[in-house]
């Protein structure tokens, strides 16, 4: 049963799910981050009336996300959760990048309430905008008995922040989870679990107390056919601390850019294996030279080294 008279607190950051189009028909010509959550919750009619706290943290499209807006998001999520009275904190966010949004808040959180994020393939100015049925599938994982940690909610699908990735570019069902799937399902309100719920140590004291500009460097570069090494060594040279390779593969590859990456490796560069494969992840071997991530995207294993050199 959920917790109805618990507050949930909704923090805006932009994205489409508060963009606009000129015409009501164009699900692909709009700008994002124009309305403000407040206004984005009064045009759905089931959450009128019901406990619940605003605030816009930022208001931008989620492809310009940034570190400052991460570490303020964070700080912002961390003071919520705190009251007693907050059930959970829901975050309107793009979906560019809303992968590793959530797994930053993860890894620095780890919060014992709920943290959902959700957003909209499609603008509020759309004839059939997602976004609202999304915020109300939010809030019910906001308020369900038990839920913790970080998870994304769209078109009906609860994922966890570590599995969590962008599997198409238009469709409403844009957001996955691979072949872990989901942790459960929104039904008319009501969650169907099919996956413990994410789960960990936060790492966020140190980090949040640093400027984001002061955090440190890391760079993804990708492992392909005719490959050149002089993409690792400019980034050595501009002072990176860490590379994240999008490799091919179970985590091989191209020799010219493997050379290279042990050169940076030499040199105090970090160096961390991923996989440009959706699904899957890197299984080790006795020739590895580079560590690997364990099941994240690339754009999740930079924030992952980003937060260990940190």
């Amino acid at each position: 049963m959920q917790n109805e008279h618990s507050t949930v607190v909704v923090l805006g950051t932009g994205g489409t799910i508060a963009g606009t189009a000129a015409n009501a028909a164009d699900n692909v010509g709009y700008t994002a981050g124009q309305i403000g959550i407040a206004q984005l919750l009064q045009a759905v009619p089931s959450l009128r009336g019901r406990p619940i706290d605003v605030e816009q943290v930022a208001q931008l499209d989620s492809k310009d996300m940034s570190h400052a807006v991460w570490r303020e998001l964070a700080l912002r999520c961390a003071h919520h959760l705190a009251r007693d009275d907050v059930a959970g904190v829901v975050v309107a966010h793009g979906t560019d990048t809303m992968e590793e949004t959530a797994w930053f808040l993860q890894r620095v959180l780890a919060p014992a309430k709920p943290v959902v994020l959700t957003g909209a393939m499609r603008p509020a100015t759309a004839v059939l905008s997602d976004g609202p049925q999304n915020l109300v599938d939010a809030m019910a994982v906001a308020r369900h008995p038990g839920a913790r940690g970080v998870t994304a909610v769209l078109a009906g699908a609860v994922h966890g922040a570590h599995d969590l990735y962008k599997a198409h570019s238009y469709r409403i069902d844009a957001m996955s989870s691979g072949d872990a799937g989901p942790i459960a399902r929104v039904e008319e309100g009501v969650l169907r679990m099919l996956r413990p719920w994410p789960a960990g140590e936060p790492l966020g004291a140190a980090v949040l107390q640093q400027d984001g500009d002061a955090w440190p460097a890391v760079e993804i570069v990708t492992s392909h056919a005719g490959v050149r090494a002089t993409v690792v060594r400019a980034l050595c040279a501009a002072g990176v601390r860490g590379i994240v390779v999008a490799c091919t593969g179970n985590g091989t590859l191209h020799r010219e850019l493997e050379d290279a990456l042990a050169d940076a490796q030499s040199g105090g560069v970090a160096v961390l294996r991923s996989t440009r494969c959706h699904d899957g992840r890197v299984l080790p071997t006795a020739s590895d030279r580079f560590p690997a991530v364990d099941g994240l995207t690339p754009a999740k294993a930079r924030v992952e080294l980003m937060l260990t050199l940190a």
